[in-house]
């Protein structure tokens, strides 16, 4: 458990200098908060992590259980696609690591509750990104000023590569 005097220290995996949704909205939101810090990150090959490192300025690792082991984070943020959740989870547990995962949280029930049991008593929180999507913001900007008149059901298509 980190002293709550200090900084809560964070790893995120997938942040990557390129950009993407790590960048774009988890480092925002952490720099937003006092208290909280980027310490390090994790990304999928030596290259990017380098390049990532650098363009923070933080330690970079090629796995989660060397970003899980690293003295400095406190909470492991994983911000990739929701196939690779359940690999990046577990080991950040099973190094008793607080997590944070975005949402959904896995591919299915059966992952969801494999990384629940993994967690115990170790604190987790999944994020519903979506919520701080300048688009889903801007469209519900627009329904509470009344511009769509009264919303009586929506309909929403998506579609994912995975």
């Amino acid at each position: 458990m980190p002293d709550l005097r200090e900084p809560i220290g964070v790893g995120i995996v997938g942040l990557s200098a390129t950009g993407g949704w790590a960048a774009g909205a988890h480092l925002p939101a952490l720099n937003a908060v006092d208290g909280i810090e980027l310490r390090a990150l994790a990304a999928s090959s030596q290259d990017s992590a380098q390049a990532a490192g650098a363009a923070y300025g933080v330690p970079a690792y090629t796995s989660v259980e060397q970003l899980a082991d690293d003295e400095n984070v406190d909470l492991v943020v994983v911000a990739v696609k929701v196939p690779r959740h359940r690999e990046l989870v577990l080991p950040a547990l099973k190094a008793g690591v607080p997590v944070l995962s975005e949402w959904p949280l896995a591919v299915d029930l059966r992952e969801a509750e494999e990384m629940e049991r993994a967690a115990g008593t170790t604190r987790t929180f999944v994020g519903l990104q979506g919520r701080s999507s300048p688009t889903f913001r801007w469209l519900a900007d627009l329904v509470s000023e009344g511009f769509v008149g009264q919303v009586l059901s929506a309909t929403v298509v998506a579609s994912s590569t995975e």
